[in-house]
């Protein structure tokens, strides 16, 4: 079943000092599989040459202790990959690896860029040859045309040409480079380990490896990690800006901090902010599982009407079922989520979820699928149902709020836009005002907060 959800994220790591650089690289992954399911890999050094493992699937069907035995090495980069641009084979797998002028280079990259046809198009003309769809091997290309003898340099003259979203790492046999593009679309945070450093899309990455989380990437940043230590650089001009807020409302783990935030209280907080902007009386507050759940608590909290657990998850479902012969009407929202009937017949219940793109799969819950709606359910026990999503409705004529696509058998309420924004404001306040309290440093680091230091030109 295709969930009604966007999918524009993938997840990126690399490691640096550590002797079991690529485990770590794969554990990673591991804590980053929610970010992308259809490719994996992982490319590694200890100094000399560059190993690469990717291929299609989940990290922990796809690695396997001999694959990862190949892979030797104090540094490592590794990625999970969720098809933004080009389709879903392998030689669309990252990292990508190529060998040019300068030795080996490798390239993991979560983002978007959105001037990679054209680009693609004119080194094409010049002779360059793709073996790729993605717009991540755009960058390649620019970096081996490239006169820098340095690869930093390479790498920056490469990103002042593209237009768009990157949260990358790149390596080659010696070090590895991190980059996040000025407006800081994607999320990149360093953590340390001993005396390695990590760099991952998210937080819960750290964690699992028990890295110390240091600060984010800057917007702007590149950050380089060699024999020499962390040096940083901000060779790109201030921008405006421009995170993406689909991190904070369904792509990031709740156990992540993305943009000095904690993802779950976040979501929280735009739930209490719904019940505000659109309150109903109800009996009871449930969640469409899993990503619903913590809006849906803070709906609950602010109305001070109960939470309870109506929807069951079959964690289980893969991507394609045996069907019976005689169809069953949408299996696919039917397999994977079920109602506990007991509970909901005859209340008035609140259903709460985290996002709502086109409504279709709303639609199958409410009228055909697991939510005894009326009209669904025999006789008078039909529970009254109000469907509420925890994020401003999708602008589509330029004026806020439309409805989604398909139309809802039940009253829609959502969070506005200027709500959305108040309840990120509030957070903020709340957060800084938590630290201010504290004694000791909230994020102690070896290394200052925001090292500024400017880009050498070549």
């Amino acid at each position: 079943m295709h969930e009604d959800k966007f999918h524009d994220e993938c997840a990126v790591v690399g490691v640096y000092g550590h002797p079991e650089a690529a485990k770590l690289a794969y554990l990673g992954l591991y804590a980053l599989q929610h970010r992308g399911q259809e490719s994996t890999g992982i490319v590694a050094s200890k100094g000399q040459y560059v190993h690469a493992e990717v291929g299609m699937g989940r990290v922990n069907d796809f690695f396997t202790e001999e694959r990862l035995a190949r892979l030797p090495g104090h540094l490592a980069i590794g990625h999970n990959r969720y098809s933004t641009t080009g389709s879903s084979i392998l030689r669309n797998a990252q990292p990508l690896l190529v060998d040019y002028a300068r030795g080996s280079l490798a390239i993991a990259h979560n983002g978007n860029l959105v001037n990679a046809q054209r680009l693609r198009a004119e080194l094409e003309a010049h002779g360059a040859i793709f073996r790729s769809t993605t717009d991540t091997e755009v960058i390649l290309h620019l970096v081996a045309q490239s006169r820098a003898d340095d690869v930093l340099d390479g790498l920056v003259e490469a990103l002042q040409q593209v237009q768009g979203a990157y949260s990358l790492v790149i390596m080659n046999h010696t070090e590895i480079i991190a980059a996040r593009d000025p407006c800081g679309f994607r999320p990149l945070c360093l953590g340390q380990l001993g005396d390695g450093y990590v760099i991952a899309s998210e937080t819960c990455a750290l964690d699992l490896v028990e890295a110390t989380y240091l600060r984010d990437v800057a917007p702007g940043e590149l950050i380089r990690i060699s024999a020499a230590g962390l040096q940083s650089y901000f060779p790109f001009p201030l921008a405006p800006s421009s995170q993406c807020i689909f991190e904070l409302i369904y792509f990031a783990r709740p156990d992540s901090n993305i943009f000095g935030h904690n993802v779950h209280l976040i979501r929280k907080a735009f739930g209490r902010q719904l019940a505000r902007e659109a309150p109903v009386e109800a009996d009871v507050v449930i969640p469409v599982p899993d990503s619903g759940i913590p809006a849906a608590l803070g709906y609950a909290e602010e109305a001070d009407i109960p939470f309870d657990t109506g929807l069951i998850r079959n964690h289980y479902v893969g991507r394609t079922f045996i069907e019976p012969q005689q169809a069953i009407r949408h299996f696919g929202v039917k397999i994977k989520l079920n109602a506990i009937r007991g509970l909901l017949e005859g209340k008035r219940v609140v259903v709460v979820d985290d996002s709502i793109v086109r409504g279709t799969t709303s639609q199958k819950l409410l009228l055909y699928g697991p939510i005894p709606c009326p009209g669904t359910l025999a006789g008078q026990s039909a529970p009254v149902i109000s469907l509420r999503q925890a994020t401003p409705l999708r602008q589509k004529t330029g004026t806020w709020p439309t409805p989604p696509q398909a139309p809802l058998p039940v009253p829609l309420g959502a969070i506005s836009a200027q709500g959305y924004r108040n309840a990120v404001c509030h957070h903020q306040r709340r957060v800084r005002s938590d630290r201010h309290n504290q004694s000791a440093p909230t994020y102690p680091c070896g290394i200052p907060p925001w090292p500024v230091a400017s880009h050498r030109s070549g």
